[in-house]
Formats: C-alpha cells, structure tokens, sequence
C-alpha cells in the first residue's frame, strides 16, 4: 500500500531509537527517547492558499529532517510504523 498525503501533510518514516549510551550502557525500551528524526517519503501537493493556488513544500521526498516530539499521526503500513506530519511541524532539515 502507498500512502499519498494531501494539502501540506508529508509521510515521514521515523530513524530507530538509540539501544546504547554514548558510554555503552544498553537502554530498555521504556528508557528510549522517541526519535525525532526521519525521512521524508512523500509529499502533499502544497497548503491551499486564500486565492485558491497552492503554496510549494520546504521539503522534499529523500529530506532527513527533525520534527516535534508530539506531532504527527503513526499509521502502520505493511508493517512498517510511519507518520503524516503537517509541513509546520518540521523544524529543520538536517544536511
């Protein structure tokens, strides 16, 4: 199944959670910060202006970029866990 996002929404397949420390130590799965971090996989065709056009993405399909921490609507897809982000929810695209 493909996931198509409408207006200004983008599907995001979050980065893993870091298992170790910096020091080595293994983390448990409750003491694992939820990433907030991913890849854009597609993208909307733009916010609707008050004109009736639409506004281009910042984004763009293959963009690792950092979001909220609360933002976003996980879905399953194929078994794979992905989120549909609107466009303001993404901080920074990381280069």
């Amino acid at each position: 199944m493909k996931l198509i996002p409408l207006g200004d929404k983008v599907v995001v397949r979050p980065m893993e959670a870091e298992e170790t420390t910096a020091g080595g130590i293994v983390l448990p799965d409750a003491a694992q910060e939820k990433p907030r971090q991913g890849r854009i996989l597609s993208v909307g065709d733009g916010g609707l202006n008050k004109d009736g056009t639409r506004s281009e993405h910042e984004v763009t399909e293959g963009d690792r970029v950092l979001y909220s921490q609360y933002s976003g609507t996980e879905v399953a897809v194929d078994g794979e866990a992905l989120l549909i982000l609107s466009e303001s929810d993404i901080l920074a695209i990381v280069a």
